[in-house]
């Protein structure tokens, strides 16, 4: 090592500064569990900070990807059978009826609908046995601060990062129903749009392969979600099954209705530097986020866990005399993960936008894409290798 940077680290890693920990991961969120997680895999102190108010059950699944399920294999917490259900089949219809169908190439499925409960309670229990990690209920000093509060993050503000938010005037409104029909792990999604608003119903396949089990996410216009919301449980029934054209038969509700607003946004800078020598980054939804339609949102974010970890793994090798906080690493990980994320922003957004269109034009244009869809296997593949990857 060269004596200019010895002497940079030392004076970064001084003990006058005395930090409490290596990193301080704000935010006990599934991203923020799987960085704890990772950081102690690299033999670094780690303090989780919790602060989270016990809320109502959870209803949320997500669509989780290869990537996604090896890296929490990798912290032995990847969900059984029953709770990370492979996605075979997905089909699409679009608002005149048109369909377009994505199978599985192999038996290991799409994707995976994972139960977000459960996925937790596994993460909270491997950290509960990792002696490197301390679970807090305030922040703690750490030459490295990893922000993963989520996208009303006060840390972000407290470091005065510019947050652009594009709002959809729509709203997700969530919730768990049992099927009369087995999905055989098919998931559905319709996108319907009359008179300038936007319906967009997912129904994702839970309970296992043989499962009779779906999780419904519904974007809509925020008075018809509020609607929805309100209605007495025989009535919302009855309109999810007309919305699903019965393709799982009679649908019974069996867990609460939340619903939260709809937007694209993103952080304009996600690390930085403090006087004294500690550092910050962002990740997670604290850093962006997208339109569920195609359910990305947590593979992303754990798409920058990875990353991170990844980025501060070098530090064992050719990075060995770089400070947890040096700018060229945590800058690394930002130009990373900006790239990765240019392409969704565009396409999510693309795709609501398209599908919003109230223009007959637009309307035509769906169709068509979608009629012809199946005309081009290789863009067909590659449609569905980015839906595994």
């Amino acid at each position: 090592m060269c004596l200019g940077g010895w002497l940079a680290r030392a004076h970064l890693e001084s003990p006058t500064m005395n930090p409490a920990f290596d990193v301080c991961v704000r935010g006990a969120g599934v991203v923020g569990q799987s960085l704890a997680l990772l950081m102690a895999g690299l033999r670094l102190r780690v303090g989780l900070v919790d602060t989270a108010p016990k809320a109502a059950a959870d209803v949320r699944a997500f669509a989780l990807n290869a990537a996604s399920k090896t890296l929490l294999q990798s912290l032995r917490c990847w969900p059984d059978a029953e709770h990370a259900t492979p996605v075979q089949r997905m089909r699409v219809w679009g608002d005149g009826g048109a369909q377009v169908q994505l199978p599985a190439p192999t038996a290991e499925g799409l994707s995976w609908i994972v139960d977000v409960p459960v996925l937790q309670a596994q993460l909270a229990q491997a950290i509960q046995y990792q002696p490197l990690i301390t679970v807090l209920t305030e922040a703690a000093s750490a030459s490295l601060t990893v922000v993963c509060e989520g996208r009303h993050s006060s840390s972000r503000e407290q470091w005065g990062v510019a947050h652009d938010v594009l709002p959809y005037d729509q709203y997700a409104l969530a919730a768990r129903v049992q099927c009369t029909v087995p999905h055989h792990g098919q998931a559905f999604q319709w996108f319907h749009q009359d008179n300038g608003e936007l319906d967009i119903l997912a129904l994702l396949p839970m309970g296992g392969a043989q499962g009779q089990q779906a999780a419904l996410v519904w974007s809509l216009s925020p008075a018809r979600a509020a609607q929805l919301q309100a209605l007495p449980v025989a009535e919302f029934e009855q309109a999810l099954h007309h919305a699903s054209h019965d393709q799982l038969g009679a649908l019974s509700l069996t867990s609460e209705r939340r619903s939260w607003p709809l937007q694209m946004a993103r952080a304009t800078h996600w690390c930085g530097n403090d006087p004294d020598g500690t550092a910050w980054v962002l990740a997670g939804d604290a850093a962006h986020s997208v339109h569920p339609l195609a359910g990305l949102g947590l593979n992303l974010g754990l798409a920058d866990a990875q990353a991170l970890h990844d980025v501060l793994q070098t530090r064992q090798g050719i990075n060995h005399w770089r400070p947890l906080g040096d700018r060229h690493l945590l800058r690394q990980y930002e130009r990373q993960r900006k790239a990765g994320m240019w392409p969704t922003w565009v396409a999510c957004d693309g795709l609501q936008r398209l599908f919003a269109h109230p223009h007959a034009l637009a309307k035509d244009l769906r169709q068509w894409g979608m009629k012809n869809f199946d005309t081009i296997p290789p863009l067909k593949q590659w449609v569905i290798q980015q839906a595994m990857q």
